[in-house]
């Protein structure tokens, strides 16, 4: 094992853990912590792509607040296969999440999470690159 593997620190997570997102004044959501999926996902609705000034920026209103739009232009679309198993359409947008008093830079999926317990679910893509590891019987809610 090299000696930058063993000097990296893993931090311990629970399986559902309050979140927050600085850049949209959002505090203390409850994420959950899935191992099974591969990226995560942020509830959002009148999700829209226009084009400003030349530019294509992204629309989005987060967890339920329709009167809130929040707009970005670090954004790409993706395909990816939903909970379901089907493949969908997707924007992900690059923003920041604070998780266990620390902020990190995320990838997040937009979708409609209304039929979910939780409104942000964090998948292996950012555990991995985070150094985070997962304890199944520690919640933070």
């Amino acid at each position: 094992m090299s000696q930058d593997k063993q000097k990296t620190t893993k931090q311990v997570i629970g399986s559902f853990e309050k979140v927050s997102f600085p850049e949209f004044g959002i505090n203390d959501v409850v994420a959950k912590i899935d191992t099974g999926a591969y990226t995560g996902a942020l509830h959002a609705t009148n999700i829209r792509e226009a084009k400003e000034n030349g530019k294509l920026v992204l629309h989005f209103s987060p967890f339920d607040h329709p009167s809130t739009i929040f707009t970005t232009d670090r954004y790409y679309i993706k395909h990816v296969k939903s909970s379901n198993g089907q493949r969908e359409k997707r924007y992900v947008i690059d923003t920041e999440i604070v998780v266990i008093g620390a902020k990190f830079p995320v990838l997040l999926s937009l979708a409609d999470r209304s039929e979910m317990k939780t409104p942000v679910l964090i998948g292996r893509r950012f555990m991995r690159a985070h150094n985070l590891l997962v304890d199944v019987k520690k919640i933070n809610k």
